[in-house]
């Protein structure tokens, strides 16, 4: 007699939890403050609206942007010694998750108990959880719409038991290195004392100048879209009158201070305007929208140990140009 068919797991619909609620007045204040410095500038954080997550997707796949694709042969290589270290059964939170791509590759071999991807782009990641559910529906799911650049306030839906922070992408070079001390310590302070959680974070490593000049300008302009989309983004935010055609692209490798930089430049003299605020900008003035720090695997595990984790351990890739890592709460 045959056997019946086997149901196929229904998927449990994913939560997603609006965690913390931008507040427009305090977003309004930190870019004008921003503008209006001697030296202007704005957080990385704004480049990725809806329309800059999807750019810096594309990015990704350019032959000049190397971190993720060498990000992703590390885990190809040595996913089954990644997951021996972690274990199974964490609560996996996806710090920074966009289309939630990396992570999801980990969920065969890790099978985290719980996924929780967090963005300060909630629309764009509601849209990619619900999809992940689908595929994958035998794991809790549930979203997070946080800014958590400043502050990690989980909610309670958020399991305590084996908390593994998953920061892939060398997002961590965002931070000045005092920032980034501040921001591990915050993870380390989440795990709750527990001695099972930790950090697998993606680190860029120091290299070649030129190198790192093309992944930041590349040929096809991806990355000039994408940082100019921060000025259409402002316009929305704060109300400003920035014309996207005044202004240019422009990034490299500051040696002394260890990172690339980002800026736009005015291409002629030019007046921007928001409520009562005005700020002139001489041709060729910049506005400083993103530093990208890169370590010696040396220095990142120093600051691991300095956050209050250890036990790390480090994968690279064989041109040691990028560095996968894993640590634990000590």
């Amino acid at each position: 007699m045959p056997m019946p068919p086997i149901a196929k797991l229904a998927a449990a619909p994913a939560e997603f939890i609006q965690h913390q609620r931008a507040n427009g007045a305090a977003i309004r204040a930190e870019l004008s403050a921003g503008l209006m410095a001697p030296q202007a500038h704005t957080s990385a954080k704004y480049l990725y609206d809806a329309l800059g997550s999807k750019l810096f997707e594309a990015i990704c796949e350019l032959p000049e942007y190397y971190p993720t694709r060498t990000e992703a042969a590390i885990f190809d290589a040595h996913l089954p010694d990644i997951a021996q270290s972690i274990g199974v059964g964490a609560t996996l939170i996806d710090l920074g998750a966009g289309n939630c791509a990396k992570a999801a590759r980990l969920f065969s071999t890790l099978h985290p108990v719980q996924y929780v991807p967090i963005d300060i782009s909630a629309d764009f990641l509601r849209e990619a959880l619900e999809q992940l559910q689908q595929r994958f529906p035998h794991i809790e799911m549930t979203g997070v719409g946080l800014d958590f650049s400043s502050a990690l306030d989980l909610p309670d839906a958020v399991r305590h038991q084996k908390r593994l922070f998953f920061y892939p992408g060398s997002s961590i070079g965002n931070f000045t290195p005092p920032q980034a001390l501040a921001f591990l310590r915050r993870l380390r302070a989440a795990c709750n004392s527990s001695s099972d959680g930790g950090v697998l974070i993606g680190v860029d490593l120091l290299k070649e100048q030129q190198i790192l000049d093309a992944a930041y300008d590349d040929a096809l302009g991806v990355t000039a879209a994408f940082n100019l989309n921060l000025l259409r983004h402002l316009n929305q935010l704060l109300g400003t009158d920035f014309d996207v055609r005044d202004w240019r692209h422009r990034a490299g490798f500051n040696a002394a201070h260890g990172r690339i930089e980002m800026h736009l430049e005015a291409r002629r003299a030019l007046t921007v305007s928001w409520g009562e605020q005005r700020r002139q900008f001489a041709q060729g003035e910049r506005i400083h929208t993103e530093n990208s720090y890169k370590y010696t695997q040396q220095d990142f595990v120093a600051l691991l140990e300095q956050a209050g984790f250890g036990d790390a351990r480090v994968w690279t890739d064989s041109r040691h140009w990028f560095a996968v890592i894993h640590a634990r709460v000590v």
